[in-house]
């Protein structure tokens, strides 16, 4: 029997209402009161999920109709909140704003998926009963979206809150759940790509027992429990796993690159690659100073430019992977990864070297080079996907290329959308290696997982007959030398 796995979306009327905030404030004190709480991230954002992950102490998973089928997103839902007390599922943007007019992969319509119930928080700046009016036109541009409860955020004093409070139980006959008034300061800084990772803050721990705190003083969490408890049960169809792939010789060995420039993983991806055999080792771009023995290596995206100094003189690690490379070891790289790949990365008139495995170099520029969701053709021969293949993503990076020395036809993707390398063109490959500044999801792209294990197998199974060639050669030498007979 499928249980009613308790879950509440948290929305807003714009970006940068506060979601993120209570979010994370919802998530660990709901875990402090007993149980676990799975938390979510809608779309394909990395930076808030790093912030829900830290909250819950467990990793966020993705949710995005773009990059997923609505079989996948309830498939993976259910996957891993089968243990959960409770379910916290991040919102973007607007609760309506999606990909065109009928707010298609929006967060409304991820709400109605999931049948789970919203909370709606409000910013009450210079606002009093016009936010009655904006929550009452939620309701009514699409009723079947089960918004439950409101929370104010932002209010000037307790008359303020009187007007708001007032006006929307009576007008839109949803509770107020919770009141935030207007806070001094601000402990989650921001740069180019958003708020600056968990991972990088100076305090992030005690950040989030800030939000904690803000949860206890200001918000009804016990109703806003209830209200997760109305979810109705989900019941579907699970989608039938990809067969784990064959370990020909034994478990692969496949490297991810994780460290403060490097962060940018999907939970799922991981998890793909361990579903299907692989064992997985950690490298610190910034520190280590030598590759473990490998079968493959994925490279995720990140802050490259935040940290080029340093990867700059690892020139050992550096010098490692070249060879490496040169020598077919098969490696994925995504976006930070590409520009790590590259000969060099250029940033307010200050060059530093970087791997030199591509013939490309890159420039940090103040405006986003690439932005929003990808769709790519596999057009050319690599070592991870058929040609022919379709494959949904998303890419966001200020950088750009400045050289490369071949053409773009010579690039594995054209892109029916966004931007790519250059030309509308993605995907540089070399050797065992494909790069491309397109971000994938395991969950909605299986075939990524796939082919690098296969392809890591493949290599694998390479070095091992090699390595027996070299054998059979030296124990021939050692036999007509007479050393196998014991003459010394």
């Amino acid at each position: 029997m499928e249980n009613k796995r308790p879950r509440v979306v948290i929305a807003g009327l714009r970006g940068g209402s506060g979601k993120t905030t209570l979010s994370l404030g919802l998530i660990a004190a709901w875990q402090q009161r007993g149980g676990q709480v799975v938390p979510f991230k809608k779309g394909p954002d990395y930076i808030d999920a790093g912030w829900l992950a830290l909250a819950a102490g467990q990793p966020c998973y993705n949710l995005d109709q773009y990059m997923m089928s609505r079989e996948q997103i309830l498939d993976s839902f259910r996957q891993h909140t089968q243990k959960a007390q409770g379910a916290v599922i991040e919102g973007n943007r607007g609760l309506f704003d999606g990909m065109d007019a009928d707010g298609s992969c929006s967060t409304a319509e991820l709400a109605k998926l999931l049948q789970a119930p919203v909370i709606l928080v409000v910013d009450g700046s210079m606002v009093t009963r016009t936010a009655a009016a904006a929550v009452l036109g939620c309701q009514h541009l699409d009723p079947e979206v089960p918004i439950q409860g409101v929370v104010l955020n932002r209010v000037a004093g307790p008359r303020h809150q009187e007007m708001l409070q007032t006006t929307i139980e009576r007008y839109c006959g949803i509770p107020v759940v919770g009141t935030i008034p207007k806070l001094k300061g601000d402990d989650f800084p921001e740069r180019h790509m958003g708020l600056v990772t968990a991972l990088e803050h100076p305090e992030a721990r005690e950040a989030i027992l800030a939000r904690i705190q803000i949860v206890e003083r200001y918000l009804d969490l016990e109703k806003v429990i209830a209200i997760a408890n109305q979810a109705p049960p989900l019941n579907w169809q699970p989608v039938r796993p990809s067969g784990r792939v064959s370990k020909a010789y034994r478990q692969p060995t496949i490297g991810i690159i994780r460290d403060s420039a490097f962060q940018f993983y999907y939970p799922e991806n991981l998890e793909a690659l361990e579903r299907r055999g692989a064992s997985l080792v950690t490298i610190n771009a910034l520190h280590d100073t030598f590759l473990p023995e490998l079968d493959g290596l994925y490279i995720g995206g990140g802050f490259p430019e935040t940290h080029a100094e340093q990867l700059a003189a690892n020139d050992q690690l550096r010098g490692g992977l070249q060879s490496a490379i040169e020598a077919g070891l098969p490696v994925y790289a995504e976006c930070g990864g590409l520009m790590y790949l590259g000969r060099s990365l250029k940033i307010k008139g200050n060059t530093y070297p970087m791997v030199q495995a591509l013939p490309m170099d890159f420039q940090l520029e103040k405006k986003p080079q690439g932005h929003g969701y990808t769709e790519l053709e596999v057009v050319n021969t690599n070592p991870f996907y058929p040609v022919g293949t379709t494959l949904k993503g998303h890419e966001f990076h200020y950088s750009r290329v400045t050289r490369f020395d071949h053409t773009p036809e010579s690039l594995a993707f054209a892109m029916k959308r966004g931007s790519g390398i250059m030309d509308r063109k993605d995907g540089v490959c070399y050797k065992n290696t494909l790069a491309t500044y397109s971000h994938v999801h395991a969950v909605g792209t299986p075939e990524w997982a796939e082919g690098l294990i296969r392809r890591a197998l493949a290599y694998q199974r390479e070095l091992r007959g090699n390595t027996s060639k070299n054998k059979s050669k030296m124990d021939h030498r050692t036999t007509n030398t007479g050393v196998g007979d014991g003459v010394r």
